[in-house]
């Protein structure tokens, strides 16, 4: 096809990135904000600004407030039609309690599943799950979003398409061929050391566009790599579903195996029992990691078959202190307290996977490396967006001459996901501070809201970015670019200011008190508004040199004539 082994690499580097790219832009962004999702999840509900909690006492809040924890309406919908005839008014057979909670998290999430009387799958449950105010057991209204962990962060992984799993494939596809890109990133390019050092920013946009995908993409690259490749890994179970699929027949037999090996009962005995003091059991378990020298607070605890002579109670320590994801966990007879597992050591090949797991998902306590992260992501970002204008620098004006749209139709689309995405964002924060508390009956969930104010904002930014990129057809700059930096901006401004006039914490009150949750998220969009008003004025600039040079051609042309 090609005469040369480059040439080939730098066709497959440059249609599998444009392909692909867009959403791999998405990826990159909305994972570096979910490096600080728990702490944008504050400042989008500011009932919950105060600091992290430990997981409160079990005896004397949780089991009450488990013991009185419904499934909503949103819940019950989702297996009305799963059962023959109608659900009852309550569910009362619990097959679990869990409790989670991290190093950044001041709230408490609880998950009770419920068996589903005459489920036409009688592995079928009902799910309510609760956020509480650990200090108090107060629990937040249950149209809150969770702007960071509940959005931010599935829409980086999933793109929040549920359906079949279709977000996860197109993610997972988008990662296989990022590898490939920076495979024949690197083969193109000979003299990459060099290029580490390299950018004219004098230059033409398209060499500076050039210098500076490069820099992004070779300062980087083992970010890039490590990420693409451990996202793979983490969701191997949905590309590779054995087990649901091979494998599917011995799942029933597995299991029963493994309650034997381990002790953990499978099945509930039907035989009614009260649960003995967790909180006692707790104590143990931190006793117990404090012998091996990993004393730490619980992350997880997780209540099986409850209310059953089979019950069991499993706590699992927080993992902040070390990279890899493992929870140490010791298991607990829950009607007598009694030990009836500590799970072992990992074998090698579980270590691996609980180290790239927990590099990948950044759960330990480390914010220099949690910065790095985000700059990480924010390089693949650069990367991507220089490499979609240098495309259509390149063309823009052959393409012109030829009377073909190819390059005006790319340059909308990168400026609906590069520019418009922040539109996106910075509106659903906007609308987060907007929206009251309490809506009028009738009114969808505000949470929903939230969202509809994200895709309106991003589909209104993706139409004014198609409008104004008529330019690129006739080989000029789009006004889109400098039109929409100008919006961030202005939107970047608003949103904290909003913060301020609904809630009170102005930057000088949270950096006094030193609440870096709250006041980082405001200096980040504030220096977002003053980058994307240095790049509008750049912009400009460019603009009106252009405007200039294309005045003076016909002159130019009538003196010569």
């Amino acid at each position: 096809m090609f005469q040369q082994w480059r040439h080939t690499m730098a066709w497959l580097h440059t249609w599998f990135g444009l392909a692909l790219g867009l959403v791999l832009m998405v990826v990159f962004f909305f994972g570096s904000l979910s490096v600080f999702d728990r702490e944008i999840d504050r400042w989008a509900i500011p009932e919950t600004r105060y600091e992290p909690q430990p997981m409160p006492s079990f005896d004397k809040m949780l089991k009450p407030i488990f013991e009185n924890i419904q499934p909503n309406a949103v819940e019950r919908a989702a297996v009305a039609g799963l059962v023959d005839g109608p659900l009852p008014a309550r569910f009362d057979t619990p097959r679990s309690w869990g409790a989670y909670t991290t190093h950044r998290d001041p709230v408490l999430s609880l998950f009770i599943g419920y068996e589903v009387p005459n489920a036409k799958d009688h592995e079928t449950a009902v799910w309510a799950n609760r956020t509480i105010d650990p200090r108090s057991g107060v629990a937040l209204p249950d149209d809150r979003l969770k702007v960071g962990s509940g959005f931010f962060y599935p829409l980086h992984y999933s793109l929040t398409i549920e359906w079949k799993q279709v977000g996860y494939w197109i993610v997972g596809f988008a990662a296989l061929m990022m590898l490939m890109a920076l495979v024949t990133g690197v083969i193109m390019h000979r003299k990459i050391f060099r290029e580490l050092f390299t950018f004219r920013t004098k230059k033409s946009t398209q060499r500076s566009m050039l210098d500076l995908h490069n820099l992004t993409g070779v300062a980087a690259l083992p970010f890039h790599f490590f990420f693409a490749f451990t996202g793979l890994v983490i969701f191997a179970y949905i590309y590779f579903p054995v087990t649901h699929t091979q494998l599917a027949p011995l799942h029933d037999q597995h299991e029963q195996v493994e309650a034997r090996e381990t002790g953990l009962p499978h099945d509930r005995a039907g035989v009614p029992a009260r649960m003995a003091s967790v909180d006692a059991m707790v104590a143990e378990a931190q006793r117990r990691w404090a012998a091996k020298g990993m004393a730490g607070d619980v992350g997880y605890l997780n209540v099986q078959h409850v209310g059953d002579a089979n019950g069991y109670v499993s706590i699992y320590r927080a993992g902040t202190d070390r990279v890899q994801l493992a929870g140490e966990g010791i298991h607990f007879k829950a009607s007598t307290g009694e030990v009836l597992r500590e799970d072992p050591p990992p074998t090698l090949v579980a270590r691996i996977n609980e180290f790239l797991t927990g590099l990948h998902l950044q759960h330990f306590r480390h914010w220099l490396l949690r910065w790095l992260y985000v700059l990480g992501g924010l390089a693949g970002c650069a990367c991507i967006a220089t490499g979609l204008f240098f495309f259509v620098e390149k063309r823009k004006r052959q393409h012109a001459r030829a009377g073909t749209g190819g390059a005006r139709i790319v340059d909308a689309l990168a400026v609906t996901v590069v520019t418009g995405m922040l539109v996106a964002t910075l509106s659903m924060l906007i609308a987060n501070r907007l929206l009251p508390d309490t809506l009028p009956a009738g009114w969808p969930w505000r949470g929903d809201l939230e969202k509809y104010c994200f895709w309106g904002a991003w589909l209104l930014a993706a139409a004014h970015g198609y409008w104004r990129t008529a330019a690129v057809a006739a080989g000029q700059l789009a006004p889109a670019w400098r039109e929409q930096c100008l919006a961030i901006a202005a939107l970047a401004i608003v949103a904290p200011v909003l913060n301020w006039i609904t809630t009170g914490d102005h930057l000088l009150r949270t950096i006094g008190s030193g609440y870096w949750p709250v006041a980082g998220a405001d200096l980040f969009m504030l220096a977002s508004a003053a980058l994307a008003l240095l790049a509008a004025r750049r912009l400009q600039r460019r603009e009106a040199v252009r405007a200039s040079a294309a005045a003076q051609a016909p002159i130019m042309e009538a003196g010569h004539a």
